[in-house]
């Protein structure tokens, strides 16, 4: 028999429509609740239009349909919605059929709204050891006046160490120094044979850390292919770490926290890279690294392994976070400690015990030291534990998240310590950054804030479907931040877990959906500066919630066709679906990144490479590293980076016109860089060195070129 049209089914609803009152009111109705039977008819039929038979209601209810045309009609508004030439009206239309599509297949019971897996009671339960707690709180104290220096020591680092193993042994035995592990590990190696089991799900495993390896190192060295001014001066920040200078806050360029620098001057010293643009990239990619186990073990936490994988591979192959972790600043900081702060603070709601609070704790005070957007994740955990206290009943459970909350503020504010002391004596470096964002510091607010406030709010929210920002650093101007089949299904997903919240009140759906705006307030809250948001840095971890979103959305997709087509077909045409939607996703993403992006960022950032190298042999030829200069110009390159790519790290080329004459005295041939606009400086090189020679330096790109000025030795000099 053939399958009715959609048409067939909005006439049987229609045809009695005394009946529509009734299914109005059904919120959770199923199909056959929609279509009342009687004892004698177990089975309503539905004509065909053609009049070629009838179809079994029960036969009909196995065919999803609209659930799949609300992922068709969702898919169909985001592509819709793509660049070069957006259309959105057309994608606002799409997208509001979708939601209405998706209601229908609410309605007619396709969704199966699995319920959160309970978790089994670990049997932990809460003690303070008071001599550790007392000794935790003396030697913190005299860690926290070692710090008053504003540098890491030998001294403040073992007293905040003791500190610290002293808080968490106050609270949970330290197994680690009893070298359990070690034991084990002992035995493991003793082993005459070892035997290697691979499932098909470890093969998947394994293919979908390869897929991120590859999007995460794949041409890193090129992909994006210049530094700004921003970068100069990390490395310089590196340079005073390999210099002995280890900060606790590096105050140039207004201020950075020092996560990011220690960790590049280790790969400076493990890779031999030296102050590099490579090492910067390199210390970026290997530590966001961190962020994928913890994004499939959320998933498995709040959903199952399915959900985990999902949303591991499509985070890990995303234009967003590799853009974001390519360009090698601070930025993949803040989701790599979101996700390992949610994925203990979550478990340990779920579960009270104190060794998740104390490793939530852990990660929570690492992420203040990393990007200072991280700053927003405390109130985070406060949103969570608010839910989880408001919607647990029992006494005993609030007494527990109660004083789980203590043990991971006391833990997160042990190791936030360093940075806790310097923003006390230091607070306008401290905040100075966010300060110029938030209020009128900087740059008076050109409306009132809570209008501002609103307006980014709603500009941040649709960012997944519609602009990311203006920022070419960070992004590609004017594109939606997710490409096409994750934004149709994030839209759907966040119906979905809506409405599950809706039925089954668990607190998890809650969180997931509000923690999104939460994480995105850095970018938000940026009244002084509207023209910033959205931006991909500071909304960067709502990376973590989102793809855990869109990885439900994928396993709903699956469970929807293993509830409504056969046993034989199901998984096959579940998984082809989804194969389907990771497919088209990765492949956008692969374009985004790898051609989109680098093309936009190399016609958008200054070719200091270019110039970097022409210095680089000059130097190692004919001159020397003093003999070469960069004559200044307004708004053009900055000269530092000129340094850094000719090899030279810690010397900045710049030079003015009017500072030439200097140059006389130095002897040996000399090589000037100039913009082609500037006229002056060429006029002043031809006065004092008319026998110099000029040359021009064509770009790949549109306004790139630059003058090239070579003098030879004077007559009178070697």
């Amino acid at each position: 028999m053939e399958e009715p049209s959609v048409l067939d089914y909005v006439k049987n609803l229609l045809k009695d429509w005394r009946q529509i009152p009734k299914l109005l009111r059904q919120t959770k109705g199923s199909a056959e609740d929609a279509f009342p039977t009687t004892p004698q008819m177990p089975q309503q039929t539905l004509p065909t239009e053609q009049g070629e038979g009838l179809i079994t209601q029960e036969r009909y209810k196995h065919y999803p349909l609209a659930s799949l045309l609300a992922l068709s009609l969702a898919i169909f508004a985001q592509i819709a919605l793509e660049p070069p030439n957006p259309n959105k009206n057309m994608g606002l239309t799409l997208y509001t059929l979708a939601a209405l599509a998706f209601f229908a297949a609410l309605w007619r019971d396709e969704f199966i709204f699995k319920p959160i897996p309970e978790t089994q009671p670990s049997g932990s339960e809460f003690h303070v050891y008071p001599p550790a707690l007392l000794g935790a709180i003396g030697i913190g104290g005299l860690a926290f006046l070692a710090f008053g220096g504003g540098d890491f020591n030998s001294l403040n680092l073992i007293l905040w160490l003791i500190a610290l193993l002293l808080f968490v042994r106050a609270f949970y035995p330290l197994k680690l120094l009893r070298l359990e592990w070690f034991s084990q590990f002992n035995h493991f190696l003793k082993k005459s044979k070892w035997q290697v089991s691979f499932t098909r799900w470890n093969i998947l495993l394994v293919i979908v850390i390869l897929l991120i390896l590859y999007f995460r190192f794949y041409q890193l060295d090129k992909i994006p292919p210049e530094m700004v001014s921003d970068h100069a001066e990390k490395l310089l920040d590196v340079a005073d770490i390999l210099n002995g200078k280890w900060h606790i806050f590096f105050p140039r360029n207004t201020g950075r926290e020092a996560f990011q620098m220690f960790v590049t001057a280790a790969v400076v010293k493990i890779f031999h890279t030296g102050l590099s643009f490579l090492s910067l990239k390199l210390g970026t990619a290997i530590a966001g690294l961190i962020t994928f186990p913890y994004i499939y073990l959320l998933g498995k936490e709040i959903g199952n392994r399915r959900v985990g994988l999902f949303a591991m591979l499509l985070a890990g192959t995303s234009y967003w976070l590799n853009v974001i972790t390519r360009i090698a600043l601070r930025f993949s900081l803040y989701p790599l400690f979101v996700a390992p702060t949610l994925y203990y603070l979550i478990k340990g709601l779920r579960n009270p015990n104190p060794k998740d609070f104390i490793l939530s704790g852990l990660f929570l005070g690492l992420g203040l030291h990393g990007y200072s957007p991280f700053r927003i994740v405390p109130f985070l955990v406060l949103v969570a534990v608010g839910l989880a206290f408001v919607h647990r009943s029992q006494s005993t459970s609030r007494r527990a998240i109660l004083i789980g909350l203590i043990i991971l503020i006391l833990v997160s504010s042990m190791v936030f310590l360093p940075l806790f002391r310097y923003a006390l004596q230091h607070p306008d470096q401290f905040n100075y950054r966010a300060l110029t964002r938030l209020s009128d510091l900087e740059k008076p607010l050109d409306r009132p804030a809570w209008q501002i406030f609103f307006e980014n709010l709603w500009k941040a929210m649709i960012m997944f479907f519609w602009k990311n920002g203006e920022v070419w650093v960070v992004s590609i101007p004017g594109r939606p931040a997710l490409s096409v089949t994750p934004a149709a299904i994030l839209f759907l997903s966040a119906l979905f877990i809506l409405v599950r919240y809706a039925r089954q009140h668990n607190w998890i759906d809650l969180f997931l959906f509000l923690s999104i705006p939460i994480l995105m307030l850095p970018s938000i809250l940026s009244l002084a500066f509207p023209d910033e948001n959205p931006i991909l840095n500071r909304t960067s971890g709502a990376i973590i919630p989102i793809f855990l979103l869109i990885g439900i959305g994928l396993d709903e997709i699956l469970s929807i066709c293993e509830k409504h087509f056969t046993a034989t077909t199901a998984k096959r045409i579940g998984w082809l679906v989804v194969l389907i939607l990771i497919s088209a996703a990765i492949f956008q993403d692969h374009d985004l990144i790898f051609h989109q992006y680098q093309e936009e960022y190399a016609r958008s950032a200054w070719n200091t490479s270019e110039m970097g190298k022409i210095i680089h042999e000059f130097a190692t030829t004919i001159g020397g590293p003093d003999n070469a200069w960069v004559v200044a110009y307004p708004y053009w390159v900055d000269t530092r980076l000129v340094g850094i790519n000719a090899g030279y790290p810690l010397k900045d080329y710049a030079i003015w016109p009017e500072q030439i004459p200097q140059t006389i005295e130095i002897p040996g041939p000399k090589l000037f860089l100039g913009k082609p606009e500037d006229q002056q400086g060429l006029k002043v090189l031809h006065y004092l060195y008319p026998n110099g020679s000029l040359q021009n330096h064509h770009s790949a790109f549109e306004g790139k070129d630059f003058w090239i000025y070579f003098v030879p030795p004077q007559p009178n000099q070697p």
